[in-house]
């Protein structure tokens, strides 16, 4: 799935689109945002594609139903949200299905937010943790903060992570209160977009700089020492 809302075919190799427009079977996380991306990719007549959801309300024992078509020997799509399914995504719990069926699982190319922020932040490419959503209650996600600090510098190990959109400026106001001031933190938003924001200061600097809009706008964050 594209990233952004800007012109997402020119993210996704046309491989990806012949792949698409063969299939007739999808596991997506909404269908509105699904049929939007097919569209997208000149799948017609939209009404030919058979969706099953998958999100954060979808039952454990439920996921085998969804890959049927697999076990009749169709194939099927995964698509996420945004981004690539298996990353910060409930779609890993059916890839792990397909393996313990022995259904052949195959990868495409597409943006990940999640790898385009580590390679924009200038941060150690060769040792980086991805830990996904802090916690939510403040005294825990203090304590995990400095935790990911401590691993930063004790291990020379990029840290990133994310929020949900409307958390992020109460996310950042965190960070820029817990972490040490030679800390860098890196912010990306809104990645792939004509309005993407992605910059890398120590929280000294980002403290005497103007503040990015970061309401309800898909955003990534690091830190590294």
């Amino acid at each position: 799935m594209p990233i952004s809302e800007t012109e997402g075919r020119r993210h996704m190799p046309e491989y990806n689109s012949e792949i698409v427009k063969g299939l007739k079977y999808f596991i997506v996380e909404d269908a509105k945002t699904a049929r939007r991306f097919l569209k997208l990719f000149g799948y017609a007549p939209i009404d030919n594609a058979e969706l099953f959801l998958l999100n954060e309300h979808t039952k454990t024992q439920n996921v085998s139903e969804l890959i049927a078509p697999l076990l009749q020997g169709e194939n099927m799509g995964l698509m996420s949200d945004a981004g690539c399914p298996g990353i910060a995504d409930p779609g890993a719990e059916v890839v792990k299905r397909a393996h313990e069926k022995s259904i052949e699982v195959v990868p495409l190319i597409g943006p990940s937010s999640i790898v385009l922020s580590i390679m924009a932040s200038g941060f150690n490419g060769q040792n980086f943790s991805f830990v996904g959503y802090l916690p939510i209650e403040k005294p825990d996600k203090t304590k995990r903060i400095k935790e990911l600090e401590q691993l930063a510098v004790k291990n020379t190990q990029a840290q990133f992570f994310i929020e949900t959109p409307y958390r992020n400026e109460q996310l950042f106001e965190t960070l820029l209160s817990v972490l040490s001031p030679q800390t860098l933190l890196f912010i990306g938003k809104d990645i792939t977009s004509d309005n993407q924001f992605l910059k890398t200061r120590s929280v000294a600097e980002w403290n005497k700089s103007e503040k990015p809009q970061l309401n309800k706008v898909p955003a990534v964050f690091g830190i590294y020492r």
